[in-house]
C-alpha cells in the first residue's frame, strides 16, 4: 500500500513550511493558553548587575528577551540588579543602557532593584512573622560549614529558633545600623536536609555599609540576588524570567519565596549561556584585564566587550544574526568565534564600500608615464550594491603597492610582480617591473621602475585584448593620505584561555601580537571618513575608521576582521 502522503492527488500540494522554534518559544507558546496568563501579554526583562560593561554573552540574552517579547507582541524590561553597591558604578548604568539601544532594542520600563527595596524589606518582615525566616549571628564562614555538601546535610543554625519577636527586634536592629558589617545575616528557613543546597535556610539580607549609587546612605542592609530576582519579577509582571543554566538549582528557591509569599509567581527558563573559544566571558576576569592593563580600557578593540566589538567595527546586525545563528540550547557547548567573525563579514560584505589601501607600501615609477598628468579612473564602491555607486581614483606615475606584491625570485605560480613580469593594476593598466632598486647599505628592495601599456586601461576597448593572471590593488603616492592603521587579531592563542598549565592562569595565553600598528596610505576617497564609517580595504579586510582617536588630519582605522580565516586554515594544516 503507497503512503498517503506519495498518493498521486497529493503530489502537487503545496509544501507547508513550519517555523522552527526553540524550547523557550515551544514552552512560551504552551504558557500563553494558560488561564493563570489570561488578560496578560508576554513580559521578559533583561536583568544585568551594573557592576561592569556587558559582553557578547549578554547580547545573546539581550537578543533573546527582546527578541522573545517582540515574537509575540508583549513587553521587555531593563532592570538593573543593583543589590551589591560596593561594585556598582553609575558608568556602568549607562554603558549599559547605551549597549542595549545600540543593538536595536528598546525597553517598555526601565527599572532597579533598589525601586523595591521598601517593598522587599515589608516583605521580608512578613516571612519572619509566618515564622519562615530568622536572624542569624554565624559568621560567612560558620555558614558554609554548618550547610554542609552535596552528599551531607547541613545542621541548623543556633538561633535558628529564634522567637519571631526576638527576629523582627533585630532585624530592625540591622537595618539601623546597630550591628557591624558582616555580623548578622537574615536566613530564610526552609530545610537544612534538603537534596538542593540553595534550599538549606539561604541569606536574605546582610549587613553592608556601602554608598549606593541610587540610594545613597538610606540603607545598611541589602537583598541577596536569589532573594531580589523574583520578587522583582513579580513586581513587574513578568512572565517568563529567562535565565542562564547555573540559576537551574535555584529555581525552587525562586518558586519557594513567590509561593510563601503568595504573590503573583513568573516562571523561570533556563537556557546555556554564551561560551566562546578563544575568549574569556568572567566579567571578573575582564575587569582583571583592564586594571592590570592588558588591554585599553574596557571598549579595547580586543575586549568581547559591546563597546569594544562596536569600537571594533562591529555591526548591530551582524551580532544579533550572530545570535540567530547560534540559537538557545539547553546544554552548554562553546561557540567557535570563527562563527562571529562570519557573521561580521557576511554583513558588512553586502554593505561595506571597498576601497584601496597599501598598508606595507613598496614605490612605484612608472617611467613611461607623463610626470604631470593625473588621470581619475573609475572605481565601484560595492559589487554586491549596484545603488552604492562608483568614485573616482586619481592614477598618477608614482604609486605605492604592497610589498608582498613583489618578489625577487618568485616562484612560478607566483601571479603578482616579479622582473619582467607583468600585472594589472586594479581599476587601472597592465605594467611590466623593468627594473628593481635596492638600499645599497641594507640590500632591501626600495622602488621598482615600471612601464604601463597605455591600451590596456579598465573598461576600454583594448583592454580585453591583454591577458594577465594577477591583479594587485595600489594608491597613488601624490595623493595618498597617511593613515594608522591598527591590526586587531584574537586577544588569546588557546581555543581555552582557562586551560593553562599548573602554576599559571588565562593571562599566560594572552597574544602578545594581538596588536600591531602600522603606517600606511589610503585613497584621498577617505579624507571625508566619520568615526564608526566601515570600508572594504580590498584583498585585506574589513577596517572601522576608530571612534575615539581618529581624526581629520590623522585617520586611525581599526581591522574587524581580515577578509579570510587565517586561524582556520593554520589549524588545517595542523
Amino acid at each position: 500500500m503507497s503512503h498517503p502522503g506519495n498518493s498521486p492527488e497529493n503530489s502537487d500540494a503545496p509544501e507547508i513550511k513550519r517555523e522552527r522554534l526553540n524550547f523557550i518559544e515551544q514552552e512560551a507558546q504552551k504558557d500563553l493558553q494558560l488561564p493563570k496568563l489570561a488578560g496578560r501579554c508576554l513580559t521578559t526583562r533583561f536583568p544585568p548587575e551594573p557592576n561592569g560593561y556587558l559582553h557578547i554573552g549578554h547580547a545573546k540574552s539581550i537578543c533573546l528577551n527582546f527578541g522573545l517579547a517582540k515574537k509575540y507582541g508583549g513587553r521587555c524590561n531593563l532592570r538593573f540588579d543593583d543589590t551589591n553597591p560596593s561594585k556598582e558604578e553609575q558608568e556602568y548604568v549607562d554603558s549599559i543602557q547605551e549597549d542595549v539601544r545600540w543593538l536595536g532594542y528598546e525597553w517598555d520600563e526601565l527599572h532597579y532593584a533598589s525601586d523595591y527595596f521598601d517593598q522587599l524589606y515589608a516583605w521580608a518582615v512578613q516571612l519572619i512573622k509566618s515564622g519562615k525566616a530568622f536572624v542569624c549571628d554565624l559568621t560567612g564562614e560558620q555558614v558554609r560549614e554548618y550547610r554542609g555538601t552535596l552528599t551531607s546535610p547541613g545542621k541548623p543554625s543556633p538561633y535558628r529558633d529564634r522567637s519571631v519577636e526576638e527576629n523582627l527586634e533585630l532585624f530592625e536592629g540591622m537595618k539601623s545600623g546597630e550591628v557591624a558589617d558582616g555580623a548578622r545575616t537574615l536566613r530564610a528557613k526552609i530545610d537544612m536536609s534538603a537534596p538542593n543546597i540553595n534550599l538549606r535556610d539561604p541569606v536574605m539580607y546582610r549587613v553592608l555599609r556601602a554608598h549606593h549609587h541610587r540610594t545613597g546612605d538610606k540603607w545598611c542592609i541589602y537583598p541577596m540576588y536569589d532573594w531580589a530576582h523574583g520578587q522583582s519579577d513579580s513586581l513587574e509582571g513578568i512572565t517568563h524570567s529567562i535565565c542562564t543554566l547555573e540559576f537551574t538549582d535555584h529555581r525552587p528557591l525562586y518558586d519557594w519565596f513567590c509561593e510563601n509569599l503568595e504573590i503573583y509567581h513568573p516562571r523561570q527558563i533556563e537556557f546555556a549561556r554564551l561560551n566562546l573559544s578563544f575568549t574569556v566571558m568572567s566579567k571578573r576576569k575582564l575587569l582583571q584585564l583592564v586594571k592590570e592593563k592588558h588591554v585599553l580600557g574596557w571598549d579595547d578593540p580586543r575586549m568581547p566587550t559591546i563597546s569594544g566589538l562596536r569600537r571594533r567595527g562591529y555591526t548591530a546586525e551582524s551580532l544579533r544574526n550572530f545570535c540567530e545563528r547560534i540559537g538557545v540550547a539547553k546544554f552548554f557547548s562553546t561557540i567557535d568565534v570563527g562563527v562571529l567573525e562570519n557573521a561580521v563579514r557576511d554583513h558588512l560584505n553586502t554593505t561595506a564600500n571597498r576601497v584601496m589601501a597599501v598598508l606595507d607600501p613598496i614605490k612605484v615609477v612608472l617611467t613611461n608615464y607623463p610626470a604631470d598628468q593625473v588621470e581619475q579612473l573609475e572605481a565601484v564602491n560595492n559589487p554586491e550594491d549596484a545603488s552604492a555607486g562608483t568614485r573616482e581614483v586619481p592614477f598618477s606615475r608614482e604609486l605605492y603597492i604592497e610589498r608582498d606584491d613583489f618578489m625577487e625570485d618568485a616562484p612560478r605560480k607566483f601571479f603578482r610582480l616579479k622582473p619582467g613580469g607583468e600585472v594589472r593594476l586594479r581599476y587601472g593598466y597592465i605594467i611590466k617591473c623593468d627594473e628593481v632598486i635596492k638600499d645599497p647599505a641594507t640590500g632591501e628592495v626600495t622602488e621598482l621602475h615600471c612601464s604601463y601599456d597605455p591600451e590596456t586601461r579598465s573598461g576600454s576597448a583594448t583592454a580585453t585584448q591583454r591577458k594577465v593572471k594577477g591583479t594587485i590593488h595600489w594608491v597613488s603616492a601624490p595623493h595618498a593620505l597617511q593613515a594608522e592603521v591598527r591590526l586587531y587579531d584574537r586577544l588569546f592563542l588557546a581555543e581555552n584561555p582557562e586551560d593553562a598549565p599548573e602554576g599559571k592562569s588565562f593571562l599566560d595565553n594572552l597574544n602578545t601580537d594581538s596588536l600591531q600598528v602600522v603606517r600606511g596610505f589610503v585613497e584621498p576617497w577617505l579624507a571625508s571618513a566619520q568615526p564608526g564609517e566601515r570600508v572594504q580595504f580590498e584583498r585585506t579586510g574589513y577596517f572601522c575608521v576608530d571612534s575615539k582617536d581618529s581624526q581629520p588630519d590623522g585617520l586611525v582605522f581599526n581591522r574587524i576582521v581580515p577578509l579570510r580565516d587565517s586561524w582556520a586554515k593554520m589549524k588545517a594544516q595542523g
